[in-house]
């Protein structure tokens, strides 16, 4: 899950609260950066945002009516080898909207950051009574994305943190697999003998394989809605810190097979057909279209039980009820994507059996 989406404060009714500001003092650890950096403390007020699980801490700065982001974590030596900020600085240096740093103090671990706002392309979508009318946004997205697959990819300047990993079958079998921890054996309290964990062993391992020998390209990772920002009418990008190799259907998947939105597969598809008109732009080559929406299929089969795993892990590591109600449609969309895979029909049949995609998902 996203890291920075927390600014936005969600809440269970898709409300915004208020904010709170305080006054800047003496007592506050980031009390001499802002100082430094914005002057008078006397026009400085500060409000803390929710964080999540990592020790990142975030707060919504403003001073005479301008307000900031500063982000709180553990000191660096310097910015290249910041995740965070090595890969900003590479989306920002091929046009990627990222957001605009202020400050940065590396010794204290202080990034100061423009403030986006709180307008993400998930609240766009369910704010407009037509789907349809999301669209224009959607494309805007769709621009960020090809920036990022292609242009960012074919700058090979060297220590960019986003070639340093990648989805490999190890790392895409290791997403599987913490679904099947978390929301199998955890949650929803199945367990398998061991014939049954050789079928699931053995069509995991196959899937990641197959995935991973697709062509790579830098992927967000996390390119759903709520790492969307919009602000002034073009989107900003966040969360992109986990940037990786990977195929390109892995953002694909994150975005047309969002858990916190319904997005129409008609859609999806017109969506589909923009990003590959752009990617000619880049790569020449034509697309074997039937394969690159199978390959669009196998992947939704391992992201999305992968979102699953985590909305598991986050109730059961910290009793985080917000994200159980994605559970049950995200599953929908897993058992979908199996049904084009004769191949996997041992693994379809075993989770049918065992009521994977019918059980109750109680919402607390």
């Amino acid at each position: 899950m996203g890291r920075f989406e927390n600014l936005r404060r969600e809440t269970n009714t898709n409300t915004y609260k208020e904010i709170n500001l305080a006054k800047l003092n003496a007592g506050d650890p980031y009390y001499d950066f802002l100082i430094h950096t914005l002057g008078s403390k006397d026009s400085i007020e500060v409000d803390s945002l929710a964080g999540d699980a990592s020790a990142r801490r975030y707060y919504r700065v403003n001073q005479n009516n301008e307000s900031y982001v500063l982000m709180s974590w553990d000191p660096f030596p310097d910015e290249a080898s910041y995740p965070f900020l090595n890969v900003l600085h590479h989306f920002a240096a091929h046009d990627v909207h990222v957001p605009k740093v202020i400050a940065v103090r590396k010794s204290e671990g202080f990034v100061l950051l423009e403030d986006l706002g709180d307008l993400t392309l998930e609240r766009k979508f369910w704010e407009s009574q037509n789907p349809e009318h999301s669209y224009e946004y959607y494309e805007k997205t769709i621009d960020e994305l090809i920036k990022m697959h292609y242009a960012c990819t074919a700058d090979k300047t060297p220590d960019k943190q986003a070639f340093k990993i990648e989805f490999n079958t190890e790392r895409l079998l290791w997403e599987m697999n913490y679904a099947r921890e978390h929301l199998l054996e955890k949650f929803l309290h199945l367990s398998f003998d061991n014939t049954e964990s050789k079928i699931i062993e053995k069509n995991f391992t196959h899937i990641c394989d197959r995935l991973h020998r697709e062509p790579k390209f830098i992927a967000h990772r996390d390119y759903h809605s709520r790492n969307v920002m919009i602000k002034a009418g073009k989107v900003r990008i966040i969360d992109f810190q986990d940037a990786r190799l990977g195929a390109v259907q892995y953002d694909l998947v994150s975005l047309f097979r969002d858990s916190y939105v319904d997005l129409q597969e008609n859609l999806a598809k017109k969506l589909t057909d923009y990003y590959l008109l752009k990617r000619k732009e880049h790569i020449k080559t034509p697309v074997n279209r039937d394969q690159f929406d199978l390959i669009f299929e196998l992947q939704s089969v391992q992201r999305c039980l992968k979102a699953c795993g985590s909305f598991a892990s986050f109730y059961n590591t910290r009793q985080d009820t917000r994200y159980l109600k994605y559970i049950r449609g995200t599953l929908k969309r897993v058992k979908g994507a199996l049904l084009y895979f004769p191949e996997y029909a041992e693994l379809t049949d075993l989770l049918v059996s065992r009521g994977l995609f019918e059980k109750e998902i109680k919402v607390v």
